[in-house]
This record gives structure tokens, C-alpha cells and sequence, in this order.
């Protein structure tokens, strides 16, 4: 059964520079109902729900504080960055929480380095069962733009979900950081669907529209959809050109 994949605006990347307000109001000019940010400890979040409620968005995610998973003496801290991150997605109505995991720690062995993060995630678990939040950590591309990210691959990161073992911790599937960092985005959506809680899209070079490169994004929404994922897909880029006429050109794909 097809699903509902629907998409969701980074404001912070594709509006960079406008206020918060200006930039929901861009958004909905687009028929897009729902928005998303990095940090938001860097904004007025009575001013986001604000904005949300006036013009009846949704809010599909925001970050947790950038603290390593990989390096357990840091853990402690991650933990209550998570629990600020919590309380602040509890007040502006948000369900999903992205997640990094830090850059490689040289000198280390990686084995040391993933079980830290499957730890890690496992002691965070039981704070988003509580909550009733999912936190999606993000694999990233070293070669153009995260060199020294210690999660590269998919594949590792559906291994940690399984290690996790909990409903509340999957994959945020960047689209344009996995074309760079492995390709075969297709198989590896499809057959992981079930590992993963969030997307994000970007055109590939450059981070741009999603209209431009080498990825048929329309191609793999369809994919996305038939999978039955009931969830975002984060428009995460740079535009070159109008940002909303490129906005409402993909919102007609939905």
C-alpha cells in the first residue's frame, strides 16, 4: 500500500537569512504545510509557534545539541542536550528529533567508536519512549562536505538501529549525502524502510534544487511512497534560482 511522503521545508537552508515568520509565510506561499530547522536554541521558539499556529503548519523536526555519540566520556552531556532538545520539541509540537553523532575520533578504534554510539542511543531510548519522540541520527558524506564525520554508510547505520533495538531511534536517510557516500539510494531505501524515520533530498553536485543533477527524485519519492513510509522528506538545499518557484515545482510532485 502506498504511503504518504510529505515534504518539509528546512528553513534554515533554503530561506537562510530571513526571519523565522518570513520564511513559514515563503513556505505556505508553496502549498507546503510543514517546516523544519537545526538548532533551536538559536530561536525565538514562542515566535516559531507562533508562526506554526497562524498559518496552520507543522513542524516535521528539529536538532538535538551537537555533542558526540562517539566518545562516551561525552555522553552524559548528549544526554542533557537531549532532554533540553526534548522539552523544547514538547513545546513547539515537533515529534522528530535529528541527531548527529560526531566527528572520527583518531587513534580509536572504530569498533570502540560504534559501540559508544550503540550505547549511547541505548540510554537515550527509554527518554523518547517516555516523550513519545523518534530521534533519527544522520549518516553524512565525508568526501564534499563533513570530512572527519565518523557515520558514513547506511548499511552501518541500519546495524546500529538494529543494535538499538527500540521503535524511538531510526536513520534520518539523507538522499544527497548517501548518492555521494555510496549511491544505490534506491535498493538501500527500499530494502531499510523500516530503519528509517526521516528523509532529507538535495540536488546532487551542489546541494542545490532537487530538479537539478543527477538524481530522478521523482523516481524515488515514487519508491518512497510504495513502501508504505507515512512520514517527511526534508528539502534541505541551497537554491540557485527562485526559491519558491522551485519549492512549488516539487510540492506539485506530492
Amino acid at each position: 500500500m502506498a504511503g504518504q511522503l510529505k515534504p518539509s521545508v528546512c528553513i534554515d537552508a533554503v530561506f537562510e537569512g530571513l526571519s523565522v515568520a518570513d520564511a513559514v509565510q515563503a513556505v505556505r506561499n508553496c502549498g507546503i504545510d510543514a517546516f523544519e530547522f537545526w538548532g533551536w536554541w538559536d530561536k525565538d521558539l514562542a515566535g516559531v509557534t507562533g508562526a506554526k499556529q497562524a498559518l496552520g503548519m507543522h513542524i516535521a523536526s528539529c536538532c538535538t545539541r551537537f555533542i558526540s555519540l562517539v566518545d562516551p566520556d561525552r555522553r552524559r552531556d548528549y544526554l542533557t542536550g537531549l532532554e533540553e532538545t526534548i522539552a523544547a520539541a514538547e513545546s513547539i509540537g515537533c515529534r522528530t528529533i535529528i541527531s548527529q553523532v560526531g566527528d572520527f575520533r583518531a587513534g580509536i578504534s572504530r569498533d570502540v567508536q560504534h559501540q559508544s554510539l550503540v550505547d549511547g542511543l541505548r540510554a537515550a531510548a527509554p527518554m523518547l519512549e517516555k516523550a513519545k519522540m523518534t530521534l533519527v541520527f544522520e549518516p553524512l558524506n565525508e568526501l564534499v562536505d563533513h570530512p572527519g564525520y565518523y557515520l558514513i554508510r547506511s548499511d552501518e547505520a541500519f546495524q546500529i538501529v538494529d543494535e538499538v533495538n527500540s521503535d524511538w531511534v531510526k536513520v534520518v536517510f539523507d538522499i544527497y549525502h548517501q548518492q555521494i557516500s555510496e549511491g544505490h539510494v534506491l535498493h538501500n531505501i527500499t530494502q531499510n524502510i523500516h530503519r528509517i524515520g526521516h528523509f532529507h533530498a538535495a540536488g546532487n553536485p551542489g546541494r542545490h534544487e532537487l530538479t537539478i543533477g543527477e538524481l530522478n527524485y521523482q523516481n524515488i519519492f515514487d519508491a518512497i511512497q510504495q513502501t508504505g513510509f507515512d512520514g517527511y522528506v526534508g528539502l534541505e538545499y541551497w537554491p540557485l534560482h527562485d526559491p519558491q518557484a522551485g519549492l512549488k515545482q516539487v510540492a506539485a510532485w506530492f
